[in-house]
């Protein structure tokens, strides 16, 4: 049993080795074989590249020799130093890798003493321990490291002259090396033409390119611009090319083995010689693009205006802009636009193009606001530019408009804008512009809607008085800015007072139309208007709870209003308004505002009950509302930074210094962990609580992701996180409202009947509207329904598509807007 292990081992590193003995072989092949693939690697990659076509032939010829004597010289010097391994060598390799050399000892025989039991058996122990360190033999890997034999890297040059082959060239060309024709021969190959040609359509056409030998028509339609590239094997002069459609002045040699030109023009192409071809060429011309307006000019109330255009190219339009100019002929030259204008520039805007779809036929919509322009609200003229990939311009008549701008319904407003614009018409006008406002801010009592109003424009007054003489653009400017945000503090007001603030809204609403003022602007007035009587009314409910016995009387009578007779009335008011009955709807903004300055509400039972602090969770619920509105002041302000190009957020809007985006960020994540630890967020053990926990687990894994977003001055991916983070906050808050409002019927089961059945008055608003179910945030009904819904979406799509087309943008910002525009 003892002499069988030794026999036994040996049987185990049979395998072992085998494989050693193939390490062998591969180690001594590369060794001996390495400049040969060096050197047929070289010679595939530089024909696959097509070397041998722009090379002379007596060059092609020369380097085919080189390369066959340099393989020959490879195979030699590898035959001579290969040197076949055998299995004693991979034997005695394998034995060096394990201690002590086990398979010699087991090989070795005992030299004396083999009579001697004791000696025999010290023998059999060590042949045993052989063996078993024999049994643990693995195969040795070969040796393929050339950089002794290769210190020049010259097998690394030839691999990387074949990738570059596999890259940008083509294994078929390789078989041009057997056309090459013997120099000085007089016939061609009879494996193949003595030339080839490619006829290239430029890219921008999509067409593909065309192998000429390929083509049995005698006629080639080719668009415009097409690049004709000729090569021509064989003896210099046995072919040689004629053609009359490149329309060059410096033509080379016609016999010339390489021939690259563009068509311009049809005509004809021929190769003469044996195995030529002759072909008549026809341009498919590249027709120039065509614009124009379509539709009709519209405006936003904001005074943004929406112009359609459409463009056509038979391969796509490139590029657009329209150029907007004063139409000075057109102009009423009263006032302070007597005298000639300042010399400027026309206006110059990118038109919106789609990014991916085919704009063979663009049709879109050119959304902008120059409402600060001098132009704004005057005669000009829109003309409209298109460019193809070929550089061909095309341009529309000009569109004769008056450039929409923003409306001022406040007398006081619009005067102060007619102002502004004649100063910026021409800087001779400051001296009445001066005079004018001085007779403005006269007598301010009364007339100013607020005293800031009236101090900044007494500020400006002086600093353009001061200044006239010798005003320049720089002030002149700055100046004119001033004058437009005091009128529009003005005209939107910055009153506290609810009273005065829905008086502010009517007189604007009424001077809208009495101006006959377009139906955005007048649904733009209403909104406005309505949304000051909620607040008016809401804090006449309060005071009226608190002072039960005092109502707002005239004449010793108290007039009483409902909340849905309040909405009739303004509903028929826009009913009037959108038939164009202009005077009826005049008789009942009268009416209104005389119910208005007699108004007292009415109010339910129940009104002003339950204002406490509420319970744990409706306090949870809260802070939650309080989150998703600093969540969305965050996203306002990250936006802000990507327009301005800032990527720190270390400044506020007015320049003063504050907290970093990704520390507001952070807090809000924090804000959120603990809310899910207080234990005071509703419906613990409810579904729709677990739901809205998770959901706000998700909210604080994207803001921590917008956090980081934001510390790596990545704003697009930021946006994008945080815009996640508001739907999962969101939808927490719905699901957590649920909970709890299930919670609460859960305690006040006769309180468990439909928001409708059980409401009482007292349950609804200053206007009517249902205030919500338990503690939901608001009513169940849609804030936008019916077409707003589709128009704010609109107004939307139309900034979005401003924005992306304005090229003085920053780059991150313009490709966000862009991806936007690519999800709509």
């Amino acid at each position: 049993m003892t002499e069988g292990k030794p026999e036994a081992a040996l049987k185990r590193i049979e395998v072992p080795l085998r494989l050693t003995l193939l390490g062998l072989w591969a180690e001594r092949l590369v060794r001996a074989f390495w400049p040969m693939w060096t050197v047929l690697i070289t010679g595939f990659g530089l024909a696959a590249l097509g070397v041998q076509d722009n090379l002379p032939l007596e060059a092609d010829w020369f380097g085919l020799v080189s390369f066959a004597f340099a393989s020959v010289w490879a195979l030699v010097w590898g035959w001579r130093t290969f040197r076949k391994p055998t299995r004693a060598e991979a034997l005695t390799r394998l034995d060096s890798r394990l201690p002590g050399r086990p398979i010699s000892a087991l090989r070795d025989s005992l030299a004396m003493g083999a009579a001697d039991p004791a000696t025999q058996a010290i023998w059999s122990v060590h042949r045993d321990r052989m063996a078993a360190k024999a049994s643990d033999a693995k195969a040795v890997e070969p040796d393929l490291k050339l950089a002794s034999r290769d210190p020049y890297a010259l097998r690394y040059m030839a691999l990387t002259v074949l990738v570059l082959a596999l890259l940008f060239g083509s294994v078929w060309r390789v078989a041009t090396v057997t056309t090459l024709p013997v120099p000085g021969g007089q016939s061609q190959a009879a494996t193949g033409p003595a030339w080839e040609g490619w006829a290239q359509p430029p890219a921008y056409t999509g067409k593909p390119a065309l192998y000429l030998a390929d083509q049995k028509d005698e006629v080639l339609l080719l668009p415009a611009g097409s690049r004709i590239q000729l090569r021509f094997y064989g003896a210099p002069g046995a072919l040689i090319l004629a053609e009359t459609v490149s329309g060059r002045t410096d033509v080379p040699p016609a016999s010339q083995p390489v021939q690259d030109f563009v068509i311009k023009q049809s005509g004809k192409l021929s190769i003469e010689g044996a195995g030529g071809r002759e072909w008549l060429v026809t341009i498919l011309p590249d027709a120039a693009p065509a614009i124009k307006p379509t539709g009709k000019m519209d405006r936003d109330a904001d005074g943004r205006f929406k112009q359609p255009f459409e463009a056509t190219d038979d391969y796509g339009v490139v590029k657009g802009d329209v150029t907007i100019a004063l139409d000075l002929a057109a102009v009423d030259r009263r006032y302070g636009l007597k005298i000639d204008p300042e010399a400027r520039p026309p206006v110059t805007l990118d038109l919106p193009l789609p990014m991916k779809r085919d704009r063979t036929k663009v049709d879109q919509v050119l959304v902008d606001d120059l409402s600060k322009d001098v132009m704004s609200n005057l005669p000009v003229t829109l003309t409209f530019t298109a460019t193809d990939a070929a550089g061909q311009k095309a341009a529309s008549q000009p569109l004769h408009v008056t450039l929409p701008g923003r409306r001022f319904f406040d007398p006081l407003a619009a005067a102060l804008i007619e102002m502004r614009r004649d100063l910026l018409w021409n800087r001779q006008n400051a001296p009445e512009v001066v005079h004018v406002l001085k007779a403005v801010t006269n007598k301010p009592e009364g007339f100013f809607p607020d005293r800031k109003a009236y101090l900044r424009l007494r500020v400006a007054i002086k600093e353009l008085d001061a200044a006239a003489a010798t005003l320049d653009a720089t002030k002149r400017d700055e100046l004119a800015e001033e004058l437009w945000q005091i009128a529009l503090l003005v005209e939107d007001g910055d009153l506290a007072s609810a009273f005065e603030a829905m008086k502010r809204a009517q007189d604007r609403l009424d001077e809208a139309i009495r101006n006959g003022a377009s139906p955005a602007e007048i649904d733009r007035l209403m909104k406005e208007m309505r949304q000051a009587l909620d607040n008016y009314m809401k804090q006449e409910a309060q005071k009226n709870a608190q002072n039960p016995d005092e109502p707002n009387k005239q004449n010793g009578q108290a007039m009483q209003m409902s909340q849905d007779q309040m909405q009739q009335m303004l509903d028929k008011l826009q009913e009037l308004m959108k038939d164009g009955r202009t005077a009826e709807a005049q008789a009942l903004m009268q009416q209104l505002r005389d119910f208005m300055n007699n108004m007292k509400v009415t109010q339910g039972q129940g009104q002003g009950q339950g204002q406490g602090q509420g319970t744990p969770g409706q306090q949870a619920m809260k802070d939650l509302g309080q989150t998703l509105r600093d969540q969305q002041k965050l996203s306002d302000d990250s936006f802000h930074d990507l327009q301005n190009g800032s990527p720190d957020g270390q400044t506020n809007p007015d320049g003063t210094p504050g907290q970093s985006l990704a520390d507001r960020q952070k807090a809000l994540k924090d804000r959120i962990d603990q809310l899910g630890k207080s234990g005071t967020l509703p419906g613990a053990g409810d579904p729709k609580g677990q739901a809205g926990r998770q959901a706000l687990g998700d909210a604080g894994k994207a803001m921590k992701d917008a956090e980081k977003a934001l510390r790596d001055g990545d704003l697009p991916r930021a946006l994008d996180k945080q815009a996640q983070a508001l739907d999962q906050l969101r939808n927490g808050m719905k699901q957590l409202g649920e909970a709890l409002a299930q919670s609460e019927q859960d305690r006040n089961p006769n309180d468990g009947q439909t928001a409708q059945e059980s409401a009482p008055q007292g349950q609804r608003d200053p206007l009517g509207r249902d205030t919500g179910e338990g503690s939901q945030m608001g009513t169940d009904h849609s804030l936008l329904q019916g077409q707003d819904v589709y128009r704010r979406a609109q107004e939307l799509l139309d900034e979005i598509r401003k924005r992306a087309g304005e090229q003085n943008r920053p780059d991150q910002e313009r490709g966000y807007l862009k991806r936007l525009l690519d999800l709509f």
